[in-house]
């Protein structure tokens, strides 16, 4: 038995345009102390598991493979998704490519975690009852009445249910409650149990799941027989319907990097400037005036500019989705 390291890494980061593009999506883009967020989460990793894989898509394969070795990662499996087929598709790929008593231990590529103890006595916890056969997700105590996450409700290590992500007030009242914890996305059990789960709840996910990776070749799956994959999330396929399933509370430090307002606030915790205002400036050394604004941001690419209220953050990806039809060159 041994335990892998499955980074889920085929997000493109829309909301983060235009720093992130579907050629470099933000999970590569060397901004973190020099660093990628997928480097760090291989190496944040590295002390509990024996092994890496990845799962990752046919356009950014090799920006995985470019940041494992020069992260000196060795041995590590990939398997190639020829479409997106979301997260229950994508774990189930990565069972299929390990023995029934692997422990995996899913991550997103793209998360900034710090508060090392706090996050090494979490996955401990988690891999234990992950060997126990538990299915096992991570619930993150929350510091604010954040919108844009779901929400987990346990009590100690007790799932009692997921809501979605809720509107302010109800956010507001999950905080003040205290024992709801955000959805991180991140989960820990043995192969084999969750491959029964997913034959159980979603047997149609589990087949045509199994025939595509049966079919792959070199670790690149089959695009006709991938899209006869159903799209479902593993939080729907499996863990809101399994009795067999845990949450360990944690405390570490987390962010999702998902929208600029996070940026913005790891960028100002790491000294990056603001102007008295709030306003702050990424991508270039030209000085930059904001009149009338206040926590504003300019974004500046060698092909494009956006200014945003931080705010309006969730926003960018409606921008996005509109020039991937508009201009579909300056997302790609």
């Amino acid at each position: 038995m041994k335990t892998i390291n499955v980074i889920l890494s085929g997000g493109v980061g829309s909301r983060l345009w235009p720093l992130s593009r579907k050629s470099q999506p933000k999970q590569y883009l060397p901004i973190f102390d020099g660093e990628t967020l997928f480097q760090s989460t291989v190496k944040r990793n590295a002390e509990f598991c024996d092994q890496t894989m990845v799962v990752g898509n046919c356009d950014n394969f090799e920006l995985s493979r470019k940041d494992l070795n020069s992260a000196g990662t060795e041995g590590f499996v990939e398997i190639i998704e020829a479409c997106p087929r979301n997260t229950a598709a994508a774990i189930a790929f990565a069972a299929f490519a390990a023995k029934p008593e692997d422990i995996l231990f899913v991550t997103p590529s793209d998360h900034l975690i710090t508060s090392k103890l706090a996050y090494n006595t979490a996955v401990e916890r988690a891999i234990q009852l992950a060997q126990e056969g538990y299915i096992v997700t991570f619930g993150l105590k929350p510091t604010r009445p954040e919108t844009g996450f779901g929400y987990i409700e346990a009590e100690g290590e007790e799932v009692k249910g997921f809501r979605e992500k809720p509107n302010q007030e109800t956010a507001e009242a999950f905080l003040k409650s205290g024992n709801f914890f955000w959805n991180s996305g991140m989960f820990c059990f043995q192969a084999g149990v969750y491959l029964d789960e997913l034959k159980s709840f979603e047997p149609e996910v589990y087949a045509t799941s199994k025939t595509a990776f049966e079919k792959a070749e070199e670790g690149k799956l089959d695009f006709d027989l991938s899209m006869n994959i159903p799209s479902i999330s593993v939080d729907y396929a499996v863990m809101e319907k399994t009795d067999k399933i845990k949450v360990v509370p944690s405390t570490f430090a987390w962010s999702d990097m998902g929208s600029f307002e996070s940026i913005y606030d790891h960028f100002k915790k790491q000294g990056h400037p603001v102007d008295s205002k709030g306003n702050m400036v990424i991508g270039t050394n030209l000085h930059t005036e904001f009149l009338g604004l206040k926590n504003t941001l300019l974004i500046q690419t060698s092909d494009a500019i956006l200014v945003l209220k931080k705010d309006n953050a969730q926003d960018v990806k409606k921008v996005f989705e509109r020039l991937e039809k508009e201009k579909p060159e300056l997302v790609s």
